[in-house]
């Protein structure tokens, strides 16, 4: 089964410490396949999302109160930057793990290289 890659943005300054800490580029990523979307950010964050539970998906210009995995309450954010942030709506929310914990998500918001890429990919029907 085919999949689309779609990065998570780092910034330039905190990437070696995020490949120090296991959680740079090599092991973190968005994967959209036919039936669902896999976000990873090493083994700080993952969640196996079904691609119709993406109720809604677009940017996000509020502002970051961190870098990492952040989050509680079902709200959580995976970012290596500040920018290019994108939110998603899930319902009904899904299981995600933070730590190996498994957690509730329902909103995640996400720092990517291209955000337009993910938002492009889970409006277009599978």
């Amino acid at each position: 089964m085919s999949q689309t890659f779609v990065a998570i943005r780092y910034t330039p300054s905190l990437l070696p410490l995020f490949r120090l800490l296991g959680l740079g580029p090599a092991r973190s990523g968005v994967w959209v396949g036919r039936d669902s979307v896999r976000v990873m950010m090493g083994w700080g964050f993952r969640a196996d999302i079904p691609r119709r539970a993406v109720l809604e998906i677009g940017p996000d210009d509020a502002p970051v109160g961190g870098i990492g995995v952040h989050g509680w309450g079902g709200r959580w954010l995976v970012n290596g930057s500040a920018r290019g942030l994108v939110r998603l709506q899930v319902k009904p929310g899904v299981r995600a793990w933070v730590m190996g914990i498994p957690v509730q998500l329902r909103t995640l918001r996400l720092s990517l290289v291209v955000p337009q890429d993910l938002t492009t990919l889970l409006s277009d029907h599978p």
